[in-house]
């Protein structure tokens, strides 16, 4: 009998993160939820199970976290499976009023994450035939006015994407990204407070909002026996939000 596959997922306290992890717990796997807000993991830990979870309250901006939760994964679970790099919000607003620090805040937190914990992870991947799913977002290829830090950040780690895709050829490593356009989720429903949602998706140009439940069966098929031919593969799940080839 194979043994469960350890999965480690950022972002998990909420939203999309939240609904990967418990999609994965679902599917088998032991889950490492890791965030800022304990309280939420700590919820989220419970729905699957003491045995199946770890939690580790961490931020992942600060350099040292990625090696931390890595080495906590794989003390309790013995090594790691997948790698799941979703946490990371970086602030909308017009360009004049962004500052340097609102900038480096956004690379801190989801770029660098996914970098430093891609780095930490990579020799348990490469010696289990892991695989990774990086959550980035639809305005990596779709930049608007009010999205210029997210739009740069989720560029960035597109790039990284692929960079890391090939080297996962070499290792065995599958490498993976999914753009998910307007979810559901707590950070949306403060841009749909001002308007109705049939309105929304006419300005936005997109067929429905996504659900958290939509990425995480996404990320399930992509880590699946069926999804093994995906490598380097960014795959747009907005609704029709991105218009560009």
């Amino acid at each position: 009998m194979s043994q469960p596959k350890v999965a480690i997922v950022s972002g998990a306290s909420r939203g999309i993160g939240h609904a990967i992890a418990l999609r994965l717990a679902a599917d088998g796997a032991r889950v490492v939820l890791t965030a800022r807000d304990e309280r939420l993991l700590r919820e989220t830990a419970a729905i699957i199970g003491e045995e199946n979870s770890l939690l580790v309250a961490l931020d992942l901006r600060l350099a040292d976290s990625a090696a931390k939760i890595v080495d906590a994964a794989a003390a309790k679970f013995g090594t790691v499976d997948i790698l799941v790099n979703n946490a990371g919000a970086t602030k909308r607003g017009d360009f004049e009023t962004l500052t340097d620090d609102d900038f480096m805040d956004g690379f801190a937190l989801k770029y660098f994450g996914a970098v430093r914990l891609t780095r930490a992870a990579w020799p348990h991947l490469k010696r289990q035939s892991g695989a990774i799913v990086n959550i980035v977002g639809s305005g990596g290829r779709t930049p608007g006015a009010l999205f210029a830090i997210g739009g740069s950040v989720n560029a960035a780690v597109l790039s990284f994407t692929k960079a890391m895709s090939e080297k996962g050829i070499e290792d065995g490593v599958q490498v993976n990204a999914i753009n998910p356009g307007p979810v559901r989720t707590a950070r949306l429903a403060k841009r749909l407070e001002d308007t109705t949602e049939e309105a929304f998706l006419r300005e936005e140009k997109i067929a429905r909002i996504g659900e958290p439940a939509d990425i995480a069966a996404l990320v399930s098929f992509i880590l699946s026996p069926h999804g093994r031919l995906l490598q380097g593969s960014l795959i747009d799940a907005d609704g029709g939000a991105t218009k560009t080839i």
